[in-house]
């Protein structure tokens, strides 16, 4: 279940360590926690009437803290807000927690650029509009 954070640039969703989400040492995966991120993204987007970004968001940095470690069955939230928004570029930042507290938090840079574009592009208005709080701060 999702819910809205404050001035709806945030956004936490819920899920379970699945597993298929943990590798052989029998907790999460390192790719896992980023999936749950870009999951908690796409809420967000929806929220906003943005889905139509998908395709349009290439990540180009992501830098990921692990704290802890979580287990087969345990549940987990992944809270992600809108950081800051600049001309091209959006940075969210992420925190993922499970029964023991933050297993992993860090940040994602995505960028505005259509599908047959080679480089990145301006944020439409309504984007900026959406996130238009998180524009004080530019990258």
């Amino acid at each position: 279940m999702a819910t809205p954070g404050p001035a709806t640039l945030e956004v936490t969703i819920e899920r379970r360590v699945e597993w298929p989400d943990t590798d052989a040492s029998g907790h999460q995966h390192n790719s896992a926690i980023i999936r749950w991120v870009e999951s908690a993204e796409a809420e967000l987007l929806r929220r906003h009437d943005l889905s139509w970004l998908f395709g349009r968001t290439p990540r180009v940095r992501h830098e990921v803290n692990f704290r802890g470690r979580l287990w087969f069955g345990e549940v987990v939230h992944t809270r992600v807000r809108v950081a800051s928004l600049g001309r091209t570029s959006l940075r969210f930042e992420f925190e993922v927690r499970g029964p023991s507290g933050v297993a992993a938090d860090g940040t994602v840079v995505v960028v505005h650029a259509e599908p047959d574009s080679t480089s990145a592009a301006p944020w439409p208005d309504d984007v900026r509009a959406a996130f238009a709080t998180a524009a004080e701060v530019r990258l």
